[in-house]
């Protein structure tokens, strides 16, 4: 059974941080590609950034490019999203999602998703 949960986050004032992690099992984890995507109240949920399954490739939006960063340590089957400078527009809930051998950036790329964990940033 494969499961991904994420942990680490939580309230936060802006200009705060928050490392957010995805622990994955089920699936041998270095073969996979990991993403976060995140949703905010009334909107679609919308890529975050993504980490190839080797670590090699990376890509963030770009509105958190100079903000966030993903990281995985495959010896630990976890991926991790590293979010500094939050700001009230980033409040959301977070998910991971894993690809088998690419790293999903758009919604149909992921096979396997999380339950999600909330962002909340105080104004």
């Amino acid at each position: 059974q494969v499961q991904l949960v994420e942990s680490g986050g939580g309230l936060v004032q802006t200009g705060g941080s928050l490392r957010l992690s995805c622990l994955v099992s089920g699936v041998t984890f270095s073969k996979y590609g990991l993403g976060w995507f995140r949703q905010a109240p009334g909107k679609e949920r919308e890529f975050v950034a993504a980490i190839g399954a080797s670590g090699n490739y990376k890509s963030h939006r770009n509105t958190v490019k100079d903000r966030f960063t993903i990281s995985r340590d495959n010896a630990k089957n976890t991926g991790y999203l590293q979010m500094n400078s939050l700001q009230p527009d980033d409040t959301a809930a977070y998910y991971c999602a894993v690809s088998f051998g690419r790293a999903p950036v758009i919604e149909q790329e992921a096979g396997y998703w999380g339950q999600g964990t909330q962002v909340t940033v105080s104004s």
